[in-house]
């Protein structure tokens, strides 16, 4: 059963018990009490992505005073404060893409130090805020579990299977006696039972909101 729901703050409304990704790539900036905060987000699914996004956002932005970060993929999670005080930086980042069911991402806040010092407090609500209004300026995908099915048709058929798959989305197609497709789908009964499909696997279909 799904049902409109309002996540942390009101620029971003999601549907359901689902996960999110990011639709494009952003970039933000805050000044408060003089420190600039830069936030960049990034759409990541390896760990070796977010090493090269580090690398580009410290020569984009030399000699910040910290690179902070947290990201997280459908396996893992980690969160850096690069030396802020211990949990005043990367958590409280990492707490808010938990919070609205984003995997997939990268949240890198840079801060160029302004001469006010901030105190353990004043840090978690500024790393917080530059996280939530950048968040703000990102267009969401829902994530839908999906199946990974072979399926196989007669090329008299293919045009029929190609409109039942309009919905779904097509990995591979192999043309040899029989037209063979590599496809995710929500339901295998959009097939109405007029293909054979085997199911391989389990994965996700991202879909707009």
């Amino acid at each position: 059963m799904f049902y409109l729901q309002v996540k942390i703050f009101s620029c971003i409304i999601k549907i359901g018990d689902r996960m999110y990704v990011i639709k494009e790539n952003i970039e933000h900036e805050l000044i408060i009490k003089n420190s600039r905060f830069i936030t960049l987000i990034y759409q990541i699914k390896t760990k070796e992505e977010v090493d090269n996004y580090l690398k580009v956002a410290k020569e984009k932005y030399p000699k910040a005073t910290h690179y902070t970060y947290a990201y997280k993929t459908m396996e893992e999670e980690k969160s850096s404060d690069d030396k802020e005080p211990s949990g005043t930086a990367g958590i409280p980042i990492l707490n808010v893409i938990q919070k609205q069911e984003i995997v997939n991402v990268l949240v890198i806040v840079i801060r160029y130090f302004g001469g006010i010092k901030l105190g353990a407090g004043g840090l978690v609500r500024a790393y917080t805020k530059s996280c939530k209004e950048a968040l703000c300026k990102a267009s969401l995908l829902s994530l839908v579990p999906a199946k990974k099915v072979k399926i196989k048709a007669d090329y008299t058929n293919q045009k029929e299977l190609d409109y039942l798959l309009q919905s779904s989305k097509v990995l591979e197609k192999t043309f040899t006696d029989t037209v063979t497709y590599i496809a995710l789908v929500e339901k295998e009964t959009i097939l109405d039972h007029k293909f054979s499909y085997e199911i391989i696997g389990t994965s996700y279909i991202e879909k707009e909101l």
